[in-house]
């Protein structure tokens, strides 16, 4: 079967840039998307230039143009959004309603998979303000998707390993405590912790398989489902440093959301869902339209947390 031709959206962001490398090394003929609003930003025009030297075709189209974007669209099989929906850099969610007007318009696509690749927005109804954003935001993306017929696949990838795991969940830091570590609730609560490479080659593995097709793929490996305690403890064992807990209560972690900036907020919020409610974990995947990642793509050999901590010695 011939591999589908796939264009990148956001293709110099955290998770894009991964994005377009499992693209290439997964043997796709891979375009990525230039927008003309780079402008001066000479980071992202070398990273995209480096992209065309390992193989990718550039595509300059901005958003803004539908034109542009619909002859953009035509070129390639499968399109995947990575646009940040991060409230601490750029948050570009709703700019994807262009993009799903084009592929609409071209007739073309045979996959679309728009920026998810956190917890699952359609299980986040209940989420608390601000943070909900970010889910009302997704899911507004995917009833226009669903209301266009537009074939597609949902990525929910959990927790980015950088900003959760070597930082052993802390807030505010990306580096690993050095003597004490707060605790949320019991500590007890499981998450799921991916490696962002992983992410990426589990997406691209998913775009031309059938049994993806209209569904959530959720990334819930066994060996990365962990509470924060058993992450600690992984932390101990690497490091050979015994870390002081202190445990946070609910209500005094949700207090501690007021008299902050919006980014402190929503991360405050997701946080909670995550590791006093266990959002990511407290529902079993196999219902119609779900599949689980690492059983659908074995060969995929996945990032332990322990390894990926190594690299923070």
């Amino acid at each position: 079967m011939k591999k589908s031709r796939v264009l990148v959206v956001g293709g110099t962001g955290y998770i894009g840039r991964r994005i377009v490398k499992a693209s290439l090394a997964q043997g796709h003929e891979t375009y990525v998307l230039m927008r003309p609003e780079i402008g001066l930003d000479v980071e992202k025009l070398q990273m995209l230039l480096s992209f065309k030297a390992q193989g990718a075709r550039l595509l300059e189209a901005s958003l803004d143009d539908h034109r542009g974007l619909v002859a953009a669209v035509k070129q390639v099989d499968v399109v995947v959004s990575a646009m940040s929906g991060v409230h601490f850099r750029s948050h570009n969610l709703h700019l994807q309603l262009k993009l799903v007007e084009a592929i609409k318009e071209a007739g073309n696509v045979k996959r679309f998979l728009p920026s998810e690749f956190g917890m699952d927005p359609a299980r986040m109804g209940h989420a608390l303000e601000p943070g909900r954003i970010t889910f009302d935001e997704k899911m507004e993306i995917r009833r226009a998707i669903e209301e266009r017929n537009i074939p597609h696949t949902y990525i929910s990838a959990n927790c980015f390993a950088a900003y959760f795991a070597p930082n052993l969940c802390q807030m505010g830091t990306l580096l690993p405590p050095k003597e004490k570590v707060h605790v949320y609730g019991d500590g007890n609560v499981k998450a799921v912790f991916m490696d962002e490479d992983d992410i990426a080659a589990y997406t691209i593995k998913c775009i031309d398989d059938p049994l993806a097709l209209n569904k959530t793929i959720y990334l819930r490996p066994q060996e990365n489902i962990l509470s924060q305690n058993e992450l600690i403890a992984k932390w101990e064992k690497v490091s050979g440093k015994v870390l002081e807990k202190i445990p946070i209560p609910s209500d005094e972690f949700l207090a501690s959301m007021k008299g902050t900036d919006l980014a402190n907020q929503v991360g405050i919020g997701h946080y909670y869902h995550i590791f006093y409610e266990g959002c990511l974990t407290n529902f079993e995947i196999g219902h119609d339209g779900e599949e689980e990642a690492s059983l659908l793509y074995p060969e995929v050999q996945y990032t332990r947390m322990d390894e990926y901590m190594k690299r923070y010695l």
